[in-house]
């Protein structure tokens, strides 16, 4: 081959162009012209991948920098934004000069403890001890179906199905990170630390999240190994009272032990009436749902809350859809409806507590978003922004359409559900791939489910009844939802009510201290607007219906969701009305007469993305890293008690909103 070639010639225009009346080249030059148009077409497939890319390499960037970047690198861009940081409460406390006293005890709510695989199917090949749940959460992509599967209780009995043990990671590694750089526990843990704590009197009581709580002594004795700890670490602290920390779920859980430990065996613990008295200083609950959350009901009525509902309207049908036989919520309703642990935040006192048809405790209350104005400003403020917004009928927990939650209760026409006939018929046959309760109901039974229209705290038992028998028949063996008329009568000695802090007394121990410790300023979802859903691809019947919305910056209907003052999760009425009123002094309720507090924490996001999840926050998790919050603890653990800490910081109407509650005390 010659290295140089001579060139040719420029082409004359007329050459370019094809003979009328050559087939041939008509055809050559229509097809120089498509592949030219092929080549430059830009698929759909192109831009996804050109995305993905982009944000990987996005990604590991980032992830470069940040390991690149000296420790104090962040600390110093901070401090040069908003001014010198003040010092971590262990420092503080530190100079103080307190020091480890008292022993504490670590409760994990529902999600953020860990959970290890012990024994599995053949497809779980490969992860005896790896975590299914928490840490990098990798089996979720690799083998979700398998995962899903590893994850469920069995739905009869609602503990182990057979071949799987899937059991509770223990330590304090349990639950100090919740994923890789996303902390529960650790920040707390650390500040301990700095005052001399470690694992001779810390204690993390791990356990597995998904059972009901007496059946985590029945399979793992949980509940024996954590009243073992604890009188083991207050014997070798010099009989040192425990400080109890439990959060979120853990509350409850922590509710149910101190009756159980006090009960007799083989039922109970077998402590005897004045163990808490002899173990206990004080219980620090932080984020403790002590009546409920409307966010359960939603949760196991349609397997969504307020994010997936948003999620499904923007991307209508995605989580719903067969795709890659991935059929996403019908794998989580299924998943979740074996743990029978969501089954003890579904709101109890019904109406009493919640509010009915026409009234609630928060009646009135405003999601303004703005901060308060000083006293001359509040008062012709909050008029006009109550005279600009529609009033909210919080008590209708759930509603199907706009027009019903809105209207007045003399223009509701139900029609009752509960003698409604069921079927088998179901709009989507594939759904049979996939089983909820949702298939036994057919076609007449979600009809009737609709025309009830709404439904109060009291209804939504009924209801969940209705949709879930199997699941509800689980659940009302381990937990209950009333309010006890006579706390003596032996049927409140059943476990099933020792988590219902309105059926229960508190223990016999009047030197112990009870703390209410939650977040307000945050939107919390209180109440629902539903609507059927029509796709012909999904197996769930009901979704939040998203488009309800009001533009009112001011309105608390955000979405399909009315939202109140709250943690995102927990509104205030559950955080704190038992610490409030229904255990403030001597009650039936509380015949020893502890003291009880409530401690709120205004929500203040952080300043800047270095910040991370920020030191003041007051949501449901990043809580657990409020400065405010850890220093309180570290004081009463150090010796301090409630006075010592000022009594009572409220910031929200919780006192007011529980004096409208009418309850015998």
């Amino acid at each position: 081959m010659p290295l140089i070639q001579r060139k040719k010639p420029p082409s004359s225009p007329s050459e370019d162009l094809p003979d009328d009346d050559d087939p041939q080249k008509k055809s050559h030059h229509h097809k120089k012209s498509n592949g030219g148009a092929d080549k430059a077409k830009w698929s759909c497939v192109d831009s996804c991948c050109w995305f993905i890319g982009c944000v990987c390499v996005t990604w590991w960037f980032l992830l470069f920098l940040y390991n690149a970047m000296p420790a104090s690198f962040p600390q110093y861009v901070t401090e040069a934004i908003t001014g010198p940081l003040p010092d971590p409460p262990g420092v503080k406390l530190k100079k103080e000069g307190l020091k480890a006293m008292h022993p504490v005890i670590f409760i994990p709510g529902i999600v953020t403890g860990g959970l290890e695989l012990w024994e599995g199917k053949q497809c779980a090949d490969g992860l005896f001890r790896k975590r299914l749940w928490g840490g990098t959460f990798g089996e979720v992509y690799k083998r979700p179906l398998c995962w899903v599967e590893h994850m469920s209780l069995d739905n009869e009995t609602g503990l182990d199905p057979a071949g799987i043990r899937t059991r509770a990671v223990s330590g304090l590694v349990a639950a100090d990170y919740f994923a890789p750089g996303y902390f529960v526990w650790a920040v707390l843990i650390a500040n301990l630390a700095h005052i001399g704590y470690e694992e001779k009197n810390m204690y993390m009581a791990a356990y597995d999240w998904r059972l009901s709580f007496q059946n985590t002594e029945v399979r793992d004795q949980t509940l024996s190994r954590m009243k073992s700890n604890i009188e083991l670490m207050v014997s070798t602290n010099g009989g040192k009272k425990a400080v109890i920390v439990p959060h979120s779920m853990g509350v409850l859980y922590f509710l149910h032990f101190m009756k159980w430990v006090e009960a007799p065996a083989p039922m109970g613990g077998g402590g005897g009436p004045d163990w808490c008295a002899k173990h206990i200083k004080a219980v620090m609950n932080i984020g403790g749902p002590f009546l409920g959350v409307p966010k359960a009901v939603a949760g196991l009525f349609s397997a969504e809350a307020k994010d997936v509902a948003v999620a499904r309207a923007i991307a209508p049908g995605f989580l719903d859809t067969d795709i890659f036989r991935l059929q996403t919520l019908q794998h989580v309703m299924r998943m979740t409806r074996t743990w029978d642990s969501t089954m003890s935040m579904i709101p109890k006192g019904g109406d009493t507590i919640w509010g009915g048809l026409d009234w609630s405790p928060e009646q009135g209350y405003t999601c303004s978003g703005r901060k308060q104005k000083s006293n001359e400003t509040r008062g012709e403020e909050s008029e006009s922004l109550v005279s600009k917004t529609k009033p909210v009928n919080y008590g209708r927990i759930i509603s199907f359409g706009k027009d019903v939650a809105e209207a007045h209760p003399s223009e509701i026409k139900n029609i009752d559900f509960r003698g409604a006939v069921k079927g088998q018929s179901i709009p989507n046959n594939t759904c049979r791939d996939v089983w909820t309760e949702y298939h036994d109901m057919g076609i007449g039974g979600i009809k009737a489910i609709a025309e009830y229209k709404v439904y109060t705290a009291d209804a939504v038992i009924d209801l969940l009844h209705y949709v879930a028998p199997k699941m509800m028949a689980r659940g009302s063996a381990h937990f209950s939802y009333g309010i006890a008329d006579d706390l003596d009568d032996p049927k409140y000695e059943h476990p099933r009510h020792w988590s219902n802090p309105l059926e229960t007394k508190l223990p016999n121990a009047p030197e112990m201290e009870i703390y209410s410790l939650y977040g307000v300023g945050i939107p919390t979802e209180r109440s629902y607007i539903y609507k059927l859903n029509q796709s012909p691809d999904s197996c769930i019947p009901f979704q939040i219906y998203t488009s309800a919305h009001e533009e009112d910056e001011n309105s608390c209907l955000k979405a399909g969701v009315y939202n109140v003052d709250g943690d995102e999760t927990v509104p205030v009425l559950s955080a704190g009305f038992m610490c409030a009123k229904a255990w403030r002094g001597k009650t039936r309720f509380n015949p020893s007469g502890i003291k009880t507090y409530v401690r709120e924490y205004n929500h203040s996001p952080p300043a800047n993305l270095l910040e991370g999840r920020g030191t003041q926050s007051g949501a449901h998790v990043d809580i657990m890293g409020n400065f405010a919050l850890i220093e309180d603890i570290m004081r009463v653990a150090t010796g301090g008690n409630g006075s010592d800490l000022g009594d009572d910081q409220v910031h929200s109407g919780i006192f007011e909103w529980s004096e409208r509650i009418d309850l015998k005390l």
